[in-house]
């Protein structure tokens, strides 16, 4: 199969483990020894590789390519996205499943139904997935991935409905209260 016409990131390449070839892997799917299950994973640029054996290793996996027998070539991997064409992966799950891929280009719309941007991107920096979005104009306003600020996904319609509030995107009338009330003068408390 040639470079993959609509990639689907799998996993990301991390540093050499030991000195024959072996690396760290982190990935990107439901289990992470299946990682090898998709059949060959592409680079960017269209490099195939082959994973020969993949064991767990703490929060990543130890993986041995085909054709990376030492740790100068393991090295020049480091880094590297690993891809397959969106169409390997299977449609079989229930009708509220779906990947974070297609999340990507949908339309945003607030609590009014009213469109207000577009999901650009899914991320997760360890706490949980966020959505990246545009929102009035701004790139890169990053919403918690959560039942509370987005509580409807419709794939087919196209679109995601975020609550502005929950989304952190608004001020609620207490936020705006708080910022109201002066300072006590005296500095407060007993001396």
């Amino acid at each position: 199969m040639p470079k993959p016409q609509n990639p689907i990131q799998m996993a990301v390449i991390g540093a050499p483990h030991g000195v024959r070839g072996e690396l760290r892997v982190k990935t990107f799917t439901g289990d992470p020894l299946a990682l090898g299950d998709y059949g060959p994973l592409y680079s960017r640029d269209g490099r195939s590789l082959e994973v020969l054996d993949i064991r767990s290793a703490k929060t990543v996996v130890v993986v041995r390519f085909k054709g990376v027998n030492d740790r100068s070539a393991a090295e020049a991997l480091n880094g590297t996205e690993l891809f397959i064409d969106r169409s390997a992966l299977p449609d079989d799950g229930e009708e509220d499943e779906f990947y974070h891929a297609d999340l990507i280009g949908l339309a945003v719309k607030d609590e009014t139904g009213a469109s207000v941007g577009k999901v650009m991107a899914v991320q997760n920096f360890g706490g949980g997935d966020i959505l990246e979005i545009t929102h009035a104009g701004k790139k890169g306003v990053l919403v918690p991935f959560t039942e509370a600020a987005v509580p409807e996904i419709d794939i087919k319609a196209g679109f995601v409905r975020i609550d502005t509030l929950a989304a952190g995107l608004v001020e609620s009338e207490e936020d705006s209260d708080e910022e109201e009330m002066p300072a006590p003068k005296d500095g407060g408390g007993d001396r």
